[in-house]
């Protein structure tokens, strides 16, 4: 699978449509980007571009970037309500797919020396590329912005990462770094900058002061009005969504809006954002409200819902949610094929996709067959008293079914990894101690997957029984298939265990995975026993 990392430039101009443009041209027209969003903004004054591709690829994409910006925009008569330093005012580098944090620290360090280079203007290293602690975070190495500058360079401590601190007009300076994903988030309020600000400063984690700090972890924060809407926002930036989730900020802010008697309208997302923080606050609201949602779009519209996302443009979860844009089947997986594609693959003269994707693949559709069962039965008014049963039986085969259609391109993958340590060189000793690590290395990871898949088959045996008993009878045969089909992905999962520990050389742990396998095994043959006696003893 390729390497993905996420470049996330913002640049000093949010109202010259040639020049947006000129820069989306420069990133979309580099091999291996692929620009996903252009968020400019008339007010701030400043457009924030995203775009994806291999660590190589990025940095050229935004050197391209940088090239064309220097020619075209020229700070000393730049205005904006959104801090800033620098024509291109910040780069940074996020790991999205295959990539560490390191790999996106060597991306900045990279792109930070040769613009200094090739541009001569002074760059400044910020987050996890930081190589002072005083330079960690973005408002600190950004203090007193563009117009602090020529002072600024003349202070030792303020000596640039790359380049030398001589202050350049046209471009001021241009902080460039790794870090998490973030997420640009502002709340609207019909009030005044200062009382939008007053909020900001409650709820970030900065706060007013040293001995103020404000609510929220791993928040920053300040109020803006925006001219062009005629509402105020409370913007942040949300560094860590684990920490302090997207919904955590929108709630804290209706809170202190609402003890200052004003109207919160919506909010706004700026650029994209990760699935599940868009999930974690769909789980919020469900829960809050008590809600039953299963199906993962129907969480998003939820979510849009509840935070008022599309109350300035429309919301389009395509365009705006990462995972959405870099796959939509472009990325060739198995699952991503035609039914009809599926099969011929698997019949083709290949080893992968074999048995273990055909299991997956059964057993996502017999926990797909047992979540269907449930849903023909909640809701309808002959089946009252099993809303509660069913709200509870649904959730785990809907997420069972997600977890095993993925294991179907986790199983071939697994396999071609060992498939490429058998094709290592083994001329030397040493060329084949390290083949033969690699060896063991992918068989166990071959192993790994099967056995996953056996595990969260298991795992909805009790559901199943339960499903079994009081489900809608007229999808009798329904749940006959799945339970068949489950226990038929358990044994093809069983036979891909098998046929692979017999090459592994680690004793103890072939000892220990075939004990766990052999009674899955057990389990799903008793377990479908059980479920189809059930069905009978129900009648038609």
């Amino acid at each position: 699978m390729s390497k993905l990392v996420e470049c996330v430039p913002n640049f000093s101009e949010g109202n010259n449509k040639e020049v947006i443009d000129a820069i989306s041209e420069a990133i979309s027209q580099t091999q291996g980007c692929v620009l996903l969003d252009v968020d400019a903004g008339p007010s701030t004054n400043r457009t924030v571009y995203t775009f994806v591709g291999t660590p190589e690829d990025v940095v050229e994409g935004a050197l391209r970037a940088a090239r064309v910006a220097f020619q075209l925009i020229d700070m000393s008569r730049h205005k904006g309500e959104h801090p800033r330093m620098g024509s291109l005012d910040v780069c940074p580098f996020v790991p999205v797919m295959n990539v560490t944090m390191e790999d996106c620290i060597h991306c900045a360090n990279l792109f930070g020396k040769q613009l200094s280079a090739e541009l001569g203007v002074p760059v400044y290293l910020y987050g996890e590329a930081a190589r002072k602690e005083s330079r960690k975070s973005l408002p600190a190495v950004r203090a007193g912005e563009y117009e602090a500058l020529p002072e600024k360079l003349k202070k030792a401590e303020w000596a640039p990462d790359f380049g030398s601190p001589t202050f350049v007009p046209k471009w001021g300076a241009t902080v460039t770094g790794a870090r998490k994903f973030l997420i640009a988030y502002n709340i609207n309020l019909l009030c005044t900058k200062e009382l939008a600000h007053r909020i900001a400063l409650n709820i970030r984690e900065q706060g007013r002061a040293q001995h103020q700090p404000g609510r929220l972890k791993k928040v920053q924060g300040l109020g803006w009005y925006l001219d062009e809407e005629n509402i105020a926002q409370v913007s942040t930036n949300l560094l860590d969504f684990e920490t302090t989730a997207l919904h955590a900020v929108y709630e804290e802010v209706c809170k202190d809006a609402q003890e200052l008697n004003l109207p919160v309208v919506g909010s706004q997302l700026v650029g994209l954002i990760p699935k599940a923080a868009m999930l974690a606050a769909a789980e919020f609201y469900i829960k809050k409200e008590n809600l039953f949602i299963v199906e993962e779009e129907q969480k998003i519209r939820l979510v849009v819902s509840r935070l008022g996302l599309d109350s300035l443009s429309p919301f389009n979860a395509r365009e705006r949610i990462i995972e959405y844009m870099v796959q939509d089947g472009k990325d060739g997986s198995l699952v991503s094929k035609s039914l009809h594609s599926f099969v011929r693959a698997v019949g083709a003269r290949s080893a992968a996709p074999g048995g273990g994707s055909v299991s997956a693949a059964m057993s996502a559709m017999g926990a797909a067959l047992g979540c269907m069962v449930g849903l023909m039965t909640y809701g309808k008014r002959q089946f009252e008293e099993l809303d509660s049963v069913m709200r509870n039986l649904i959730p785990p085969f809907h997420q069972a079914m997600t977890e095993l259609i993925a294991m179907v391109d986790t199983d071939s993958q697994a396999f071609t990894s060992y498939m490429d340590a058998m094709k290592l060189p083994k001329n030397t000793s040493e060329e084949r101690e390290k083949r033969e690590a690699a060896m063991q290395q992918g068989l166990k990871k071959a192993v790994g997957v099967p056995f996953a898949m056996i595990e969260k088959v298991n795992s909805l045996w009790p559901i199943l029984k339960e499903m079994a008993r009081h489900g809608n009878l007229a999808c009798k045969s329904d749940i006959q298939v799945a339970a068949k089909a489950l226990e038929a992905g358990v044994f093809g999962a069983y036979f891909n265990v098998m046929i692979n520990l017999k090459d592994i050389t680690d004793e103890e742990f072939k000892k220990m995975m075939y004990g766990k396998v052999s009674s899955f095994l057990e389990e799903a043959k008793s377990s479908t026993a059980f479920v189809l006696r059930l069905l009978e003893s129900r009648g038609v």
